[in-house]
């Protein structure tokens, strides 16, 4: 297997503390299954128009620029310099700003997890000390860093060895379970609950026992190299 390739590099900084890192996709991509919308006629790749709602002509990308709703059809426009000033140069660091108990942070939050490495055998030691020190500790890292232009809240976290860190949403992104039509308290007796219980644990398991394949895409697979052996190939012509 190849070795993963970074996509980011920088520092790791809390308090006194300095760690060159990189950052790595934890997401496997190929594992996802992609199709193009191609003609049936003759296997071309089908595209799409940009094309003006309201006067229903095509449009260049010269033509287009991106606004905001503030009212029923009233747009404020944003040209490509408004958003340039919006953005923020990346300092290439990772602030930690404080650590908090793992029990706080809502699931709700997650976004998108990335794998964390050390950048050079010597900032090996400080980060395994970090990893070892955030397990036995219960605490995860909560901090800052500026992505394609951006400041997002990351999360670092201990994960066997090593750290992972995931891309946080801001909290007010997330509504409130109680918005949820019906969810309300409900009153259960003891009885009840201990049935509950029961059957809980009577289906305990662990994650590692549970078969979790994407059956879907394993089919799928199987069916294009059914077709492929039986040169049902569609290919575009040149």
């Amino acid at each position: 297997m190849a070795a993963l390739r970074s996509i980011w590099k920088g520092h790791l900084r809390f308090s006194l503390v300095t760690i060159p890192v990189r950052v790595y996709n934890a997401v496997d991509t190929a594992e996802t299954i992609h199709f193009n919308q191609i003609h049936r006629d003759d296997n071309g790749r089908v595209g799409y128009d940009k094309r003006c709602k309201k006067c229903d002509q095509t449009l260049e990308m010269s033509d287009i620029v991106k606004g905001y709703e503030y009212e029923p059809d009233m747009y404020v426009i944003f040209e490509k310099d408004d958003l340039d000033k919006l953005k923020l140069k990346s300092t290439k660091v990772i602030d930690i700003e404080g650590f908090v108990d793992e029990t706080e942070i809502d699931p709700a939050l997650y976004d998108a997890p990335y794998y964390l490495g050390p950048d050079g055998d010597v900032a090996g030691k400080t980060y395994g000390l970090l990893s070892a020190a955030l397990k036995d500790s219960g605490k995860f890292g909560v901090g800052k860093l500026v992505l394609r232009d951006r400041e997002d809240i990351v999360l670092v976290a201990p994960k066997a060895e090593g750290l992972v860190i995931y891309k946080l949403r801001y909290p007010k992104e997330i509504r409130k379970i109680s918005d949820v039509p019906l969810v309300e308290k409900h009153t259960t007796n003891k009885e009840e609950l201990k049935l509950a219980k029961n059957l809980i644990d009577s289906m305990s398991t662990s994650l590692s026992k549970m078969k979790l394949e994407n059956k879907y895409a394993d089919a799928v697979r199987e069916m294009v190299e059914a077709k492929v052996a039986g040169e049902e190939i569609v290919a575009i012509e040149e």
